[in-house]
Parts: structure tokens; C-alpha cells; sequence
């Protein structure tokens, strides 16, 4: 069954992020998340702790932390912590870093230094020994909480196959199918390779949802969206020859220069950078339409391996689409009458 999940902007005020939170709990929704991006907004950590002690079931995490402006040791820490605060709740998403790091002057880190700090994290986080700078170490007092999970976020064949070598899930931060799909069978492949049941390895899709009627107006919310997307697309044609990459995910930056894009307006609804982004790459990237037509596309995600839906709650109208989702969406995806 599909679970759903949402992720609201660390934008101040605090207490905001957390009413969204309660909101999206009463309405069904089992997964919560927020950005790790410490310039641009407000620093995550806090804002966590206050979500723990302000909702009961859902389940919390970063979409997503990354090893280079984060000390590794240091986030295992934290969240061996907040596992303890929310009482199990905890699920840890990383990737190499976008905004966060280059925002301050930093490329992404390595797909192999990406690869050392999850294969750590998941131990040390989890109460286990590891070998990390040379000396030996743990955490003690986390011995006996309930495992955190780790998500590993990324589109390319290197992270993916990370993913599939040593993560619980995998973010996709888009909602296309047939992209999905290609990236879905990039880790089942490397967990099969490394002799683990891909079956196993759960599957995360994200990207902005709007219910409405008006498709030309929806659309207009969430052009910054394959905007920011892009930005991976082209660290992916700088490492990969594009026939190793789907032509769904490549082809809609052909006419677009990373230049153009102004982190000021990081997942902002009107930002100037997406002004190159086509109608149809809304529609393939995003979760658009009535009701009837958000369930119809969210099937489709399902069908290639989807288990969680995370809205990306950033389009403006955050009650309705809560408020719709919990109504009429998620109760149609789990067998209830669409009403």
C-alpha cells in the first residue's frame, strides 16, 4: 500500500512548520520531512525536535542531509537523539548535497565520500562499532532504540548504486514514471550485485502536488521545480555520456544554461529560472489536476515501485492540498470511495 509523506520548507516561523505537520498527521499522512540547508533557511535540528514533541505518529526526517556540511559522526548523534525524543519515529535521508553546499562555496561531496558516511551513519546512528578516522567508536547510550532507517537521494548510476548497496529507501525528487522507473531498476540491479533482496529497499518519489481544476495555473506553481531538478541533470551530463541516462530526464535542459540558476529563489513558486520549464515537463515532473487525476497518476507511480508519496508542500494553498489529500486522495488509494 502506498504510504504518503510531506515536506515543508524550514521557513520561519518555526512554530509553522510544525502546524503543517499536525495538519498533515490528522489527515492521514505517516511520513514528515524538511530541507537541511542551513543558509537558505532555518537550521532543521530545532525545528525537528519541536515536530517530535508536537505530533504523536509521524514519522520524521531530512529530505535531505549531506556529509560535507554535516559532520558525519555529528548527525549520527543527532538523530540517535531525536530517535530517542520522538520515540522511534526517526528515518535519515542524505545525499551528496545541492543548496547546502553551494550556497557557501562547496561542490557536492564525492559519490565515494557519500558512500563512506552512509555505510557509517547507519551503524554509529544505530548503536553499532565503527572504524572512523582511524579510531574506533560508538554510541553507547543509542544501543536499544528502535533501527532508523537511511534513505539515500540521488538520479545517477554511482549514487544509485550506493543505494542499492546499503540503504533502506531511495528518494526520487521527481514524478515521473518512466524516469522512475529506470532509476528503480538502476538499485534493485547493485542490490542484487551485492546480494541483497531488492524487494527491500523502499522507494520515496517527491515533487510539488496542486489540486485544481486549472492545469495552466498549477502549472505556473510549480515550474521551479524541474528548475531545481535540473541542477543534478547537469552534474549528470558533466560525469556521464548522455546515452547512459534516460532521455525523460536530460532532454528538457538542452536549451537552459545551470547559470541561470538564482539560489536566492531556491523552491520559491515564481521564481524567474523557471521560465524555461515547458508545460509538459510540469505535468511528467509534478502531481497536477482534480483529484480523480492526482489518483490516477499516483496508480501509475505505484506500478513502478513507488511506496511513498512525498508532496513537496511549497505551491502555495498548503490547507487545501492537505485538506484535499486527505479527503478524497488517500482514502481512494487505499480502496474508499473518491467522493
Amino acid at each position: 500500500m502506498l504510504s504518503f509523506g510531506v515536506t515543508v520548507l524550514p521557513d520561519p516561523p518555526a512554530r509553522r512548520l510544525v502546524e503543517l505537520l499536525q495538519l498533515a498527521e490528522e489527515r492521514g499522512f505517516e511520513y514528515g520531512w524538511t530541507y537541511d540547508s542551513h543558509i537558505l533557511w532555518q537550521e532543521p535540528y530545532p525545528l525537528l525536535t519541536m515536530a517530535a514533541l508536537g505530533t504523536r505518529t509521524l514519522r520524521l526526517g531530512l529530505n535531505v542531509t549531506n556529509p560535507g556540511t554535516r559532520e558525519p559522526t555529528v548527525t549520527a548523534s543527532a538523530f540517535a537523539t531525536l530517535q530517542d525524543i520522538s520515540g522511534g519515529r526517526m528515518v535519515l535521508g542524505i545525499g551528496r548535497g545541492d543548496s547546502a553546499r553551494r550556497v557557501i562555496g562547496l561542490k557536492p561531496v564525492s559519490v565515494g565520500e557519500l558512500e563512506r558516511a552512509v555505510v557509517m551513519i547507519k551503524e554509529l546512528m544505530n548503536g553499532g562499532r565503527v572504524r572512523w578516522n582511524d579510531t574506533d567508536i560508538e554510541i553507547a547510550w543509542a544501543k536499544g532504540l528502535p533501527r532508523i532507517p537511511v534513505y539515500v537521494a540521488g538520479y545517477g548510476p554511482k549514487v544509485l548504486a550506493v543505494a542499492g548497496r546499503h540503504a533502506d529507501g531511495v528518494i526520487i525528487q521527481l514524478a515521473d514514471p518512466e524516469i522512475i522507473e529506470w532509476i528503480v531498476g538502476q538499485v534493485r540491479r547493485a542490490a542484487r550485485e551485492a546480494g541483497r533482496d531488492p524487494a527491500e529497499i523502499k522507494v520515496m518519489a517527491c515533487a510539488p502536488a496542486h489540486v485544481s481544476s486549472d492545469l495552466a495555473d498549477a502549472r505556473e506553481r510549480v515550474r521551479w521545480f524541474p528548475a531545481m531538478v535540473s541542477n543534478h541533470v547537469f552534474d549528470l551530463l558533466a560525469r556521464y555520456d548522455k546515452s547512459q541516462l534516460p532521455a525523460a530526464l536530460t532532454n528538457y535542459v538542452e536549451r537552459w544554461r545551470r547559470e541561470q540558476y538564482d539560489y536566492a529563489e531556491h523552491s520559491r513558486v515564481g521564481a524567474k529560472h523557471g521560465q524555461f520549464v515547458s508545460d509538459e515537463t510540469c505535468d511528467r515532473f509534478c502531481v497536477l489536476g482534480t483529484p480523480e487525476q492526482h489518483v490516477e497518476k499516483l496508480r501509475r507511480l505505484q506500478s513502478v515501485g513507488v511506496d511513498q508519496w512525498n508532496i513537496y508542500l511549497m505551491t502555495g494553498s498548503q490547507e487545501e492540498t492537505l485538506e484535499a489529500y486527505g479527503r478524497y486522495i488517500i482514502p481512494a488509494l487505499r480502496g474508499q470511495v473518491l467522493h
